[in-house]
């Protein structure tokens, strides 16, 4: 196997040039508009085509053409991440990657929840970005691992569409947009509507998505106004437990919690304003508005108990850059002003420390200040020079309205006030040795400052003063290779990091923890003949504990050295297009995870998966077109995660095979 990854590599350098390969323009690095080989960050991105193409029933089955990427599916929209990472649950999800709309924080720093790209309109996009590794100078708290940028799409150019989707499991979907020149400016719409029955037992979903754009001139000025709502209705099916429970088809349909769901719902609106104020000097502005709420059974807790979050937001992003021939600077100020709450109530009788009665009522001003510089500079016509640093000032001022003090497990703090400044450097390079050769390399702080949740729900014997703020410092370097017929990209990485956030096997909050992380990463495109294109997203990587952790649980305890669960070594993602006739496109997909531990004390394995996808597509004019797809082609028995606790296997099964069909009006 990797005989053949190795293989398809040479392969891709060797393919002869015979025109120049498209540019790929890409805002995520800096905030600005460039061509995506500008900068000394991996950049990873899904185009409009290939979102159109995979037509995703969930945001794993897209994000996970992407090396470093791992997004782990759940129930509905539930997921788990990870980008450079293992796959990161509770608290140690939450906040380790941002999850970002047309550059914006799908939720406010501090409110982050482990399944926040649930609430982000990735149906609808136009373009979808993907930075491994911290997140530069541009971006703050929580751009630790990586982030992921939805952009809405172009309203010049989108078109419209109708389309229209059935399958198995009861799923339907209605997909409508509309793009194009108004009176008012150029202007883009569009709505998703995703129903479905599940295939496991009381587990429903739906979904409603709708996105809006426009933009124009006033005067000197461009500006854009955007919004969009998502609505989700979900049902949730839980864990099986034993060993390998997975492989068997009717225990995996089980629900042992059908009473276990989420309600969601996210609005955001902003307008992007910019302006050339002379030959050098620009101007852009963001002000931006939010509102995110949450009702949540805490299924996984013997206590299942309601939850509900809350929070809604304002805030500004700018910048202003100047800019000649050879160095680009940048000096930008951001603010977010937020107002949160959380409450949680147990309806069940006590069990144990989950006692009966109410667990938390909070509420949580957060003021997050931040200032950055970035410079660019061509010392040669090949060698670019590119650094920064952004710092950034987090303020709660938490009120408690519940009994302070300890109930059980949960203990409630007074009311108090609490501040973390972060720093976050970064140093890159690129150097283009030739046409189609690109060296890069880059040194870079991302940065986490703690999530109200971790701060103000306690448990007995912890103590806020001491947890701080996780910082990630990252080394890479890596390679380009870019001709008409083939583009290449290889990135080798090295990542230390101290404070981390997670909750051990005891049940306890561990705030300062220690991984580090290393790996290689292929992003592979070849066009093998006029109908017929490879790709492959590969990654290797080892991520392990750095420190040591005794426990009561003896099959948890955490020892330097040991690789973090849920972290295959392996992942591919390999894929093959096939266009026989202009109308007529076929693709192939390979989808490979890798043998993995799962549980901190290395003693449990999964033994990992492989899936085949097969998709198509037929258009009978420019205009109709039907596609479809066949997922997990010969239906594996598989798990999307695998998990060891409380002294047992327990996962969450992958789906059987499923077909899908549609039909898709467009102009």
């Amino acid at each position: 196997m990797r005989a053949a990854f190795m293989g398809l590599s040479l392969f891709a350098l060797s393919a002869p040039a015979l025109a120049e390969a498209d540019d790929v323009i890409v805002v995520t690095a800096s905030r600005i508009a460039e061509d995506r080989n500008a900068t000394s960050a991996p950049v990873a991105v899904l185009g409009a085509d290939e979102i159109e193409r995979l037509g995703a029933h969930h945001a794993a089955e897209a994000l996970d053409r992407l090396p470093g990427v791992f997004v782990h599916r759940g129930n509905g929209v539930e997921h788990l991440t990870a980008v450079r990472s293992a796959v990161l649950t509770g608290g140690a999800g939450a906040g380790s990657f941002l999850y970002l709309q047309d550059g914006i924080g799908l939720r406010a720093p501090g409110f982050a929840n482990i399944n926040g790209l649930m609430e982000a309109p990735d149906g609808l996009a136009g373009q979808i970005e993907v930075i491994r590794g911290p997140g530069g100078p541009a971006y703050g708290s929580n751009a630790l691992h990586g982030l992921i940028n939805v952009i809405t799409p172009e309203p010049s150019t989108a078109g419209s569409l109708v389309e229209l989707e059935a399958g198995s499991f009861g799923r339907g979907r209605i997909r409508a947009s509309a793009g194009g020149d108004t009176g008012f400016g150029s202007a883009f719409g569009g709505f998703t509507l995703r129903r479905e029955d599940g295939w496991r037992d009381d587990a429903s979903l739906t979904q409603f998505t709708t996105l809006g754009r426009i933009d124009g001139t006033l005067g000197d000025t461009n500006w854009s106004l955007r919004g969009s709502l998502v609505d989700i209705d979900q049902e949730t099916a839980t864990f099986v437990r034993g060993f390998e429970a997975y492989r068997d088809e009717a225990a995996s349909k089980l629900n042992a919690d059908p009473e276990a769901f989420r309600n969601v719902s996210a609005a955001r609106a902003s307008l992007h304003l910019d302006r050339a104020f002379s030959e050098f000097w620009s101007g852009e502005l963001v002000v931006y508005g939010r509102s995110n709420a949450m009702d949540f059974r805490l299924h996984f807790l013997p206590s299942e108990a309601l939850e509900r979050t809350e929070h809604t937001s304002l805030g500004f992003q700018s910048a202003l850059t100047w800019q000649n021939e050879s160095t680009r600077a940048v000096f930008g100020v951001d603010g977010d002003f937020t107002n949160g709450a959380l409450f949680e109530f147990q309806d069940r009788p006590t069990l144990g420390p989950f006692v009966q009665g109410l667990h938390y009522d909070y509420e949580v001003d957060a003021t997050v200040l931040a200032a950055f510089t970035q410079l660019r500079h061509a010392v040669t016509d090949t060698l670019t020079l590119e650094g920064g640093v952004r710092v950034e000032n987090t303020h709660y001022d938490y009120d408690n309205s519940a009994p302070d003090g300890a109930v059980g497990r949960y203990l409630r703090p007074a009311d108090r006030d609490d501040d973390f400044t972060t720093v976050a450097p970064s140093l890159g390079l690129t150097w283009q040795i030739s046409d189609a050769v690109q060296l890069f390399s880059r040194a870079a702080r991302g940065v986490r400052a703690p999530q109200t949740a971790e701060l103000y729900r306690l448990q007995p014997g912890q103590q806020i003063e001491g947890i701080e703020a996780e910082a990630l410092d990252s080394l890479e370097a890596g390679m380009r290779y870019e001709t008409g017929r083939a583009r290449v990209e290889l990135v080798g990485f090295a990542m230390d990091k101290r404070n981390v956030f997670f909750r051990d096997a005891d049940g306890l909050n561990v705030t300062d923890g220690e991984t580090r992380h290393q790996g290689v990463e292929l992003d592979l495109a070849v066009e093998l003949s006029h109908t017929l294109t490879a790709a492959l997203s590969g990654t290797w990587a080892e991520h392990e504990y750095s420190f040591d952790r005794p426990v009561a649980n003896a099959s948890e305890v955490i020892v330097d050295g040991a690789r973090l669960d849920t972290a295959p070594e392996w992942l591919w993602n390999a894929r093959l297009l096939w266009t026989p006739t202009p109308r007529t496109e076929v693709e192939g997909e390979w989808v490979h995870v890798g043998e993995y531990f799962a549980n901190a004390a290395n003693t449990a394995t999964y033994e990992g998966h492989d899936i085949l996808n097969l998709r198509g597509a037929y258009a009978f004019t420019d205009q109709v077109e039907i596609f479809g797809a066949i997922r997990n082609l010969t239906d594996e028995r598989y798990a999307e995660r695998a998990d060891f606790a409380f002294g047992t296997y327990r996962y969450f099964p992958g789906e059987p095979r499923g077909v899908s069909v549609g039909l898709r009006i467009s102009r």
